[in-house]
């Protein structure tokens, strides 16, 4: 005999904290009062502030609270701005010059606020209704800005290694179900598949190993292409690498072109990569989660010419269209290709009650729940406008070239290359030293110490195995003067370090 069992009741303050119409006062407060600890925060003299790790871990253990503990927003807030908001990085800092993180635009974050208040989730239509329609609309007009087909389709993601994962999955699939007539999602692996072979730039992004590998494919999957002294893939070394694998009785199946590789910025020729993929009769997928931006300037239309032939293509809106993360997109130039990743279930997307007219994103992405990202990407074309949006990336992009022409005459620096994005490459060169092993120290050392200090922020990556400082531009307030500024403390901190050693 089932015995009814009274739920526990809710306190008044346990109610308040749940967002809904009885709670809206509630809400405006905490926000208002959020709100102004990050406008607190903007404020930051540095863009770290230099604190050691282990300081940081005891302040972690301020959260190992009792269970039944309830702080007040004031107290809570308190709390976050002492292990928090006082020693994160500020990415809007001009001192800040070395990932892939953008300042973000003001309306973004308006639209990121009220998608997370309200809570979107997109795989659904009947749980995201109009939010769907957003989104295919924000899918569209990306397609249309790289010049794909009217077949042309796309998910938002959660970064570039999705997209790329997605675009390798689906070239894998597609070539295995085209050539050989294997349902590899129904099925499952096959001997063929182990001799696949994607090709792609040997300065081409991580992920691309990296999801070869979580295909179950392995690293020897991916075929490296040498590159050109601009970074770029040889066209002709192409050709040799698959003429190679397919004499040693592989199979290409996909060329991956990079727009804009993380180091140096540097476009492959997509367009000439396009016509040997439409050669071989494989898939053409393009990288551009750094420099599929630039397809809103003026200036790098002839870099990206050729993307509008790729049958995929990644796009990072949190790298170069100043959104918070995430904000990313897979595109494919065939809509008919998310077959490969698309999943029925009863209780959610049952596949007898497809409708065109209501559809259900999950269909395309290989998530399931998904935040309403399109929404922020949305508020900035409203508010700000594409062309605004390509003028703020043509200013980092001559800022870098500015850079470069400051420093490539200058003996206290080796500068390898001019920037075709936003990226420059380059090393301190101590006075009488020439020995590498000594060099690479030096710059390491004077990375570490800068980021310790709070000074600035600059990476670090290698080139023939010889260790090289790095700035990448992605704030339009930023200017020459701010980067001399940097430039000028790596000097200074290479000198002592060499003085006291």
């Amino acid at each position: 005999m089932l015995v009814d069992t009274p739920s526990p009741s809710m306190t008044a303050q346990e109610t308040a904290l749940f967002f809904d119409t009885a709670s809206k006062y509630t809400y405006e407060t905490y926000t208002k009062k959020a709100i102004g600890y990050i406008t607190e925060f903007l404020n930051t003299e540095k863009f770290y502030s230099g604190v050691l790790p282990e300081s940081l871990r005891s302040k972690v253990s301020l959260l190992q609270a009792n269970p039944s503990q309830q702080l007040s927003i004031d107290e809570t807030l308190e709390e976050i701005q002492e292990l928090y908001l006082e020693h994160t990085i500020a990415f809007h800092h001009p001192t800040y010059v070395a990932h892939l993180n953008c300042p973000v635009l003001i309306p973004a974050i308006v639209g990121d606020l009220i998608a997370s208040s309200v809570n979107t989730a997109v795989e659904t239509w009947d749980q995201s209704t109009s939010a769907t329609l957003i989104e295919q609309e924000m899918i569209r007009w990306t397609c249309e800005q790289m010049g794909l087909p009217a077949t042309a389709d796309g998910v938002f993601t959660s970064g570039g290694t999705q997209s790329n994962f997605m675009a390798l999955l689906l070239a894998r699939d597609h070539y295995a179900y085209v050539h050989y007539g294997l349902n590899l999602k129904e099925h499952g692996w096959s001997d063929e598949v182990s001799k696949f072979r994607f090709f792609c730039s040997e300065k081409a992004h991580f992920s691309i190993k990296k999801n070869a590998a979580l295909l179950g494919m392995g690293y020897d999957a991916v075929i490296p292409v040498a590159t050109d002294h601009q970074m770029k893939m040889k066209p002709d070394a192409l050709v040799q690498a698959i003429e190679k694998e397919k004499q040693a009785g592989m199979i290409p199946i996909a060329i991956i072109g990079t727009a804009g590789t993380t180091d140096f910025g540097s476009f492959d020729p997509l367009d000439t990569i396009a016509t040997i993929a439409k050669e071989y009769k494989i898939w053409f997928h393009v990288d551009g989660a750094y420099g599929g931006g630039y397809i809103l300037t003026d200036t790098h239309q002839e870099q990206l010419q050729g993307i509008e032939k790729a049958d995929s293509v990644t796009i990072d809106f949190h790298k170069t269209m100043f959104q918070p993360v995430c904000s990313s997109a897979f595109l494919v130039r065939d809509t008919a290709n998310f077959k490969y990743v698309s999943h029925y279930a009863d209780y959610l997307n049952p596949l007898e009650h497809r409708d065109e007219e209501c559809p259900n994103l999950i269909e395309k992405s290989i998530q399931t729940t998904r935040r309403f990202d399109a929404l922020k990407l949305w508020f900035t074309l409203k508010m700000v406008g594409a062309k605004t949006i390509g003028s703020f990336l043509e200013k980092v992009h001559y800022l870098a070239v500015e850079l470069y022409h400051s420093m490539k005459d200058d003996p206290c620096f080796e500068v390898i290359h001019q920037p075709e994005l936003s990226t420059l490459v380059f090393r301190y060169i101590a006075s009488g030293i020439t020995h590498d092993p000594i060099l690479d120290t030096i710059n390491l050392h004077i990375k570490n110490t800068l980021f310790k200090t709070g000074q600035a922020s600059i990476a670090c990556t290698k080139v023939d195995q010889k260790l090289y400082l790095k700035f990448t531009l992605l704030n339009p307030k930023s200017t020459l003067t701010d980067l001399r500024a940097i430039v000028q403390m790596i000097k200074n901190t290479g000198k002592n370090y060499k003085t006291s050693n």
